[in-house]
């Protein structure tokens, strides 16, 4: 039987030897995330149905009897953003495609340097390791991003990195070949050796490159819906349920368009899109507009319940300095009137998900709490 073994490690060279370890002996891997605190990573084995899990003390028996397949490889919590994180299935097939397509793409080889140093309980932290493991390249694996160590194995390699946003600002760009950003809205400024990515937990991590697709993978727009199809999709939810249909297309819940030269840009969640006085607006496009602005500011639209409107389009920012006139100048200059915010909500600082993502329906409810509390 193939057995899922859960890893109750510390990013580093014991994870890797674990990693390896478990997949010559056919089994699966679940990697536990070691921000959460001991009884919530045992509740993940156990809710995952791991047969084992392994830490620092040894291997040790759990009583889990979900059945893996012969060519399962890892089983990986999505980012849970928009509702309940669920356990996507990705197979030994699905991950050499995407490391061969994305070290391809990047024009890595051997001589090259991987530096693993985000969180290795999502897949964006994952891939990197596979990368590097399917590349035969040099590998650093960082408990986290330490721009002192990262500087240091820098100067004597050619490195690649993957980022999210909220990390790019920590380093000196210059260190690196090429750095994938991925994980959130790119910087509307960002160094010319920076790739953005567009890809999900279920594809495996980046499936493509600055808009343009990986190779193998296919995308086409139902709909307004983001599908694809590619060697690097999962087999499927750990639970027995998919978003692949039985034409091997994944529906990706994200809306967005093809351009007529192929390149891909994604509006945001299908979820996100807000219902204002019967205009949709995408909060992400309007995020963006505001970026160009103020590049050094982050935002966040939501839309909270409103009488008049039915959802109020509300900007949630950290600078408590913008005043609202000058915003809706600036969005009304690139876009429809009704993208522009009709409040602002100064925050100290913004929820995240463990890989930094922005949660809008935690953001959304202190949004609506802060204008339900001062009566407007």
């Amino acid at each position: 039987m193939h057995e899922l073994v859960a890893l109750d490690l510390p990013a580093g060279p014991t994870f890797v030897d674990a990693l390896k370890r478990v997949w010559d002996a056919g089994d699966v891997v679940l990697p536990l995330d070691q921000r959460l605190d001991l009884a919530q990573r045992r509740e993940t084995a156990r809710s995952c149905g791991a047969h084992s899990v392994e830490d620092e003390s040894g291997r040790h028996a759990l009583e889990g009897t979900n059945p893996m397949l012969p060519d399962d490889a890892l089983v990986v919590p999505t980012s849970g953003t928009t509702g309940t994180p669920k356990a996507a299935v990705l197979t030994h097939t699905a991950v050499r495609a995407s490391a061969r397509a994305s070290n391809e793409s990047l024009g890595a080889t051997s001589g090259d340097c991987w530096i693993a140093c985000l969180p290795l309980a999502h897949v964006g932290g994952l891939s990197v390791i596979t990368r590097a493991l399917e590349l035969g390249g040099h590998l650093e694996v960082l408990p986290r991003l330490d721009p002192m160590i990262v500087e240091r194995i820098t100067r004597d390699n050619p490195t690649f990195v993957s980022l999210v946003p909220a990390l790019l600002k920590r380093v000196e760009p210059t260190w690196f070949r090429r750095i994938l950003l991925g994980g959130g809205r790119p910087p509307i400024e960002r160094p010319g050796n920076c790739v953005t990515t567009y890809g999900l937990t279920e594809t495996g991590s980046g499936i493509v490159h600055d808009g343009r697709p990986l190779r193998g993978v296919e995308l086409r727009i139902v709909d307004g819906e983001v599908l694809v199809r590619s060697p690097m999709n999962m087999r499927g939810y750990l639970d027995g349920t998919t978003v692949i249909d039985s034409d091997g297309w994944l529906h990706t819940g994200d809306e967005g368009e093809i351009d007529s030269e192929g390149r891909l840009s994604v509006a945001g969640r299908r979820g996100d899109s807000v219902n204002t006085g019967g205009e949709k607006v995408w909060p992400e496009v309007v995020e963006s507009v505001l970026s160009s602005w103020r590049p050094s500011v982050e935002f966040c639209v939501v839309g909270v319940p409103d009488p008049t409107w039915g959802r109020m389009l509300v900007l949630v920012t950290t600078d408590r300095s913008l005043d609202l006139g000058e915003v809706v100048d600036v969005v009304r200059a690139s876009l429809p009137p009704w993208c522009a915010p009709k409040r602002i909500v100064p925050i100290d600082e913004f929820p995240r998900t463990s890989i930094g993502k922005m949660r809008r329906s935690e953001i959304s409810r202190i949004a609506s709490e802060v204008i339900g509390v001062d009566g407007s």
